[in-house]
């Protein structure tokens, strides 16, 4: 008599065993769970939301420099003057400062001399702006376009030379610079 009740408490200690089993396995799936949901989150996050970049070429210096990486925010649907954009132009990625946006009117003299609807645009800038072929320059800004210059306006490509930039084309605004060189 003294077997029976031995093997019911060694068969006990078996089916506890194996539920506390079952429940590790369950905790360990719901864990696995939500990690693979977390990490979708993240990335249509940081894909569709935000773009995160490397600049590429001395366009913006000194305010982004090569090999920085910036935060664009893409669902930035309306932009303001003294933005700095993320936009495509012949599936490369340029940077650059908006300077006037549809309905204004630029001007940049022979010497250098910004004009924005007759205003001179000076800023920060340390560079001179200057059209691409060393001539007077006007354009009026068509609606639903921006136009764009680089900080360093001696050594960038913007819209002297592309012309006016369509908003489709605009990725984002840079909202966040690290200045993390070699990447």
């Amino acid at each position: 008599m003294t077997g029976q009740p031995r093997k019911t408490a060694d068969i006990a200690k078996v089916i506890a065993r194996r539920r506390q089993e079952v429940a590790n396995r369950q905790d360990t799936w719901a864990l696995v769970r939500r990690v693979l949901l977390l990490a979708a989150v993240l990335l249509i996050v940081l894909t569709q939301v935000f773009l995160v970049t490397r600049v590429e070429g001395t366009g913006m210096f000194p305010a982004l420099k090569d090999g920085d990486l910036v935060m664009v925010y893409r669902l930035q649907s309306k932009f303001s003057r003294g933005d700095v954009i993320a936009y495509q132009h012949d599936g490369e990625r340029y940077f650059g400062r908006i300077v006037a946006q549809g309905g204004d009117e630029v001007t940049i003299s022979d010497t250098g001399t910004l004009l924005v609807n007759g205003r001179l645009e000076s800023g920060e800038i340390l560079f001179p702006t200057n059209s691409a072929d060393g001539q007077s320059f006007v354009c009026k800004v068509p609606q639903g376009y921006v136009f764009v210059l680089g900080d360093y306006r001696t050594q960038t490509q913007d819209s002297r030379d592309f012309g006016c930039i369509p908003l489709s084309e605009a990725e984002g605004k840079v909202i966040t610079l690290l200045r993390r060189r070699g990447l």
